[in-house]
């Protein structure tokens, strides 16, 4: 996999009362190093959206539809780790009017479960399962890397070696001989993601298997690196 590192550079040399009492320099790099890598977790969330005239026939007509939608994802050979209940709402909804009191029209029973799969090329047919079975409300898929830490720690080194040869440089271009690093501080994580799909379908929209790629992902480390810089 490849590593790509970016570099700012603030150079510090103190200024002396007289040259030959002069104190060595600081040079201070920051610098950035992103690895990509192949997702291995899908993360899925699949809701039921119902209303109807009271809170009860809502949430009933609601738990009859998502008891089929968690079928479905049994059924696709998700494991009951796998699948977790991530939202359950019920709200009354109303009709507003100009000056007029608002008018209650009925109610609304949500109820949303996140589903985590290690099969990346099925997120297409789990999709078009949950739907099928009465999921219209969902959202993603958003691709995970299990075990990120190999991944940011290749970054970590690529950075570190950036790091040390690009202050080499500056500092024969100083005119300074490079001592040693005096401090490193990071901040490290996944690079941004693409924007989330969020789909929103209904059973008739479901006819076809969603085309679904998992793509790469991209982790990226940043480091300030403090050096010293001798006379």
């Amino acid at each position: 996999m490849r590593a790509i590192a970016g570099l700012f550079l603030i150079l510090a040399i103190p200024a002396a009362a007289q040259p030959s009492a002069a104190r060595p320099g600081q040079l201070v790099l920051v610098v950035d190093a992103n690895v990509t890598r192949p997702p291995d977790l899908m993360r899925l969330s699949a809701g039921v959206v119902t209303t109807a005239a009271s809170a009860v026939e809502a949430l009933a007509a609601n738990a009859a539809r998502m008891t089929a939608v968690i079928a479905a994802v049994k059924a696709a050979g998700i494991a009951d780790r796998d699948v977790q209940t991530s939202g359950l709402n019920v709200s009354a909804q109303y009709r507003y009017v100009a000056e007029q009191a608002p008018q209650l029209t009925g109610y609304q029973a949500r109820n949303m479960v996140t589903v985590t799969s290690r099969t990346l090329a099925d997120a297409g047919r789990m999709v078009d399962a949950v739907v099928k079975a009465g999921a219209n409300d969902v959202q993603g898929p958003e691709f995970l890397l299990s075990a990120p830490d190999a991944a940011l720690d290749e970054a970590r080194t690529a950075a570190v070696a950036r790091g040390r040869a690009r202050a080499a440089l500056y500092a024969r271009a100083a005119g300074r001989s490079l001592g040693r690093i005096i401090s490193i501080s990071e901040v490290a994580g996944e690079a941004p993601q693409p924007e989330r799909k969020m789909l929103r379908m209904d059973l008739r929209e479901a006819a076809a298997v969603a085309p679904i790629l998992a793509g790469e992902l991209q982790l990226s480390v940043q480091l300030t690196m403090l050096f010293e810089l001798e006379p």
